[in-house]
């Protein structure tokens, strides 16, 4: 015995989200035995964009009868049946949620229409309930409301009930373990089934092949499938708009990462939160004032055309400072630690050796400047990291010059490399942000012993 279901509701995630209108077609396998629709009231605002899909307003609702009233019912229709609805898991689990709350337990076993469509009917480009009544001359009447959606999914059902072999699909489908179910409704089984099991980057694509997502995985397949397995509003909407999924290979984590947060950066995709702020980097130069005082100053990186050090976070552009004036006998003054002062008497390094009262040469002082500035050159790192390429005939690179993330690429292990120029030709060049220079601390932190320097 099955149950057909459709609901409406305020959202279109799954935590939170409250029933607006619900419709159950009891159906033999053959034919309908029952049905039972309801407007719900869920207690609760909905929003004007849910009542433009559906039509469905907080007036409509008003007078409709909430969801711990109608319980009991929808308890006795499905009890023995096996729960079927389009993208089921949707359904199934706004319901379980809605019972949840009311401290009922709700289990039953469940089929999807969508991801029965992918095998009895192969092909199609999109298996939304739409797009799929379209190819298969299935009507589609009152399409956004519970009845409407449900009796179409009725048809579906009973043509695919209809198929040679259905039994031993049933079976299979039944499965708890089967991982296709958790599939969206316009992502074919056969896209997914390309994904490779490999690390590196991936794209989920919305129907107008807008990027509406960017991950790294250490295993492509296995990430993606995870997205589909997760109950939480954000996903579930992602998922849901998801029509097409493409990768590029990263041989190794590192480089995944890098590529990621490029990505990220470069795409600004929709679903992608934790990266996409961008922080504007500090620069640390020198400059020389009208009396031949050399100072050192800070300011945003876009800004100064050579700078010595970029930073990317003023507490850090402070404490180098610091550091600079307490080793090398430096007027806070003019490394622009106290502004707006006559002479320097800094709460932490006190006053200097004199250069702002007057009693330190400019020469000697302007020494010591060239000193600290030297210091911070010579500190610059320049290194190669070689990790594991996208094949076993190459291998990957990521490479930090004069303390900068440089770039990445991937050379094949066969070629000779003269020079660093020879080298550079297989990188691409990318724009440092804090979020490399953070992955590649951490990895050079934990695998100091894979750096190759370089000169």
């Amino acid at each position: 015995m099955y149950c057909i279901v459709d609901i409406e509701t305020t959202g279109t995630g799954i935590r939170g989200n409250k029933i607006t209108e619900i419709s159950i077609f009891k159906h033999s396998g053959g034919r309908v035995l029952e049905e039972f629709t309801t407007l719900v009231n869920p207690e609760c605002e909905i929003p004007p964009f849910i009542t433009g899909l559906t039509g469905i307003d907080n007036d409509t609702v008003r007078d409709a009868p909430p969801f711990r009233d109608l319980a009991e019912e929808i308890l006795k229709i499905t009890e023995g049946c096996i729960f079927v609805a389009h993208s089921v898991n949707f359904d199934y689990h706004v319901i379980k949620n809605e019972f949840n709350e009311l401290g009922i337990p709700f289990s039953r076993k469940k089929l999807c229409t969508v991801r029965l469509a992918r095998t009895v009917f192969p092909g199609f480009r999109s298996y939304s309930l739409g797009k799929l009544c379209t190819s298969l001359n299935i009507p589609l009447e009152d399409r956004h409301r519970a009845r409407g959606d449900a009796q179409a999914t009725v048809i579906l059902f009973e043509q695919i009930m209809a198929s040679s072999g259905i039994e031993t699909t049933l079976k299979r489908f039944l499965n708890a373990r089967s991982q296709e179910a958790t599939l969206p409704p316009s992502l074919s089984r056969g896209q997914y089934e390309t994904l490779p099991q490999a690390p590196g980057v991936y794209y989920f694509k919305n129907a107008k092949g807008e990027v509406i997502y960017t991950g790294k995985a250490k295993n492509i397949r296995k990430r993606v499938l995870g997205h589909f397995y997760d109950r939480s509003e954000k996903e579930v909407r992602m998922c849901r708009a998801t029509e097409q999924i493409e990768y590029d290979l990263s041989g190794n984590e590192l480089v995944a990462l890098l590529m990621e947060n490029q990505a990220i950066k470069r795409l600004y995709p929709l679903y992608n939160r934790a990266q996409k702020r961008k922080v504007q980097g500090i620069s640390i130069f020198s400059y020389e004032d009208r009396e031949g005082i050399l100072h050192l100053a800070s300011s945003k990186t876009g800004s100064v055309p050579n700078p010595l050090v970029v930073l990317y976070s003023l507490a850090e552009c402070r404490e180098l400072l610091e550091n600079l004036c307490r080793r090398f006998g430096l007027c806070p003054k003019y490394c622009h630690l106290q502004e707006g002062v006559s002479t320097c008497n800094h709460f932490r390094l006190g006053p200097c050796d004199g250069i702002c009262r007057g009693n330190e040469g400019v020469a000697d002082y302007n020494t010591k400047v060239q000193q600290a500035i030297a210091s911070l050159t010579s500190e610059r790192e320049n290194f190669i990291i070689k990790e594991r390429g996208r094949n076993p005939g190459e291998d990957a690179l990521v490479v930090v010059r004069d303390g900068l993330y440089y770039g990445y690429g991937f050379i094949p292990k066969e070629t000779e490399v003269s020079s660093m120029e020879d080298l550079l030709a297989f990188v691409t060049p990318q724009k440092e942000t804090l979020e490399d220079r953070r992955l590649i601390s951490s990895y050079v932190l934990r695998n100091r012993e894979k750096l190759l320097e370089i000169n």
